[in-house]
């Protein structure tokens, strides 16, 4: 269920925009950007907790927390499926595919930052993923395990994690491949990557880079 604390506006019913970008690829510096722009960005903690939604392929209370805001990323919007039930839903949206430099600089920032959240500095167990407490007990095993379809004794496995990471974004790439206007795919470490950014919402640009949010030692960006 969507927490009660979250109000819904069918003011906020038109335009959208999606962040589809994997978890760790710039995802928080790109909600940063978008609330410096005057977007209303949905709250994260209520979406994630709509993962059991996502994993029946239902989105219709996804749909309905859509109206809660104006822009969103993460979780479930970072998944497979997603996109193409909400491009359906709210026709004329826009969609913006974070990616990072490599597959191997994806893998290396996810381990880092579940080791420092989930593993006390470690790679995550699957007993670790069970015992958190992030969002309610046993979210991070759902996601991890269940979203990568990954076996409890290797819960990390690289290219498991590693393949679903380029599926994904072969996905979002292929089904827009002929809506150029709807779709922008960029890795925000990039030096244009805000330019880019801007031009395709169509909004003037704040400053010259993007912000650069959730900066941890060695994990980089979110």
């Amino acid at each position: 269920m969507i927490s009660s604390g979250i109000s819904f506006s069918r003011s906020l019913g038109r335009q959208k925009v999606f962040c589809v970008g994997q978890n760790k690829t710039g995802t928080t510096s790109l909600a940063k950007a978008l609330k410096d722009l005057g977007f209303v960005v949905a709250r994260q903690r209520p979406a994630e907790q709509l993962i059991h939604d996502w994993l029946r392929r239902d989105f219709r209370t996804i749909i309905r927390f859509c109206y809660s805001a104006q822009a969103f990323q993460d979780v479930p919007f970072s998944l497979p499926y997603t996109f193409q039930a909400l491009d359906m839903h709210f026709p004329g949206s826009k969609f913006i595919l974070t990616v990072r430099d490599s597959p191997e600089q994806w893998y290396q920032s996810m381990t880092r930052f579940h080791a420092k959240v989930f593993g006390n500095g470690r790679i995550p167990t699957y007993r670790d993923l069970k015992n958190a407490s992030y969002c309610y007990s046993g979210w991070a095993y759902e996601v991890t395990c269940a979203v990568y379809e990954l076996p409890d004794d290797e819960p990390y496995d690289k290219r498991t994690m590693i393949d679903h990471y380029l599926a994904h974004n072969r996905s979002v790439i292929e089904y827009f491949r002929h809506r150029p206007d709807d779709l922008l795919v960029i890795n925000v470490a990039n030096e244009d990557a805000y330019r880019r950014f801007c031009e395709f919402l169509e909004k003037p640009c704040l400053r010259n880079a993007f912000p650069w949010e959730n900066r941890t030692a060695e994990i980089g960006l979110r």
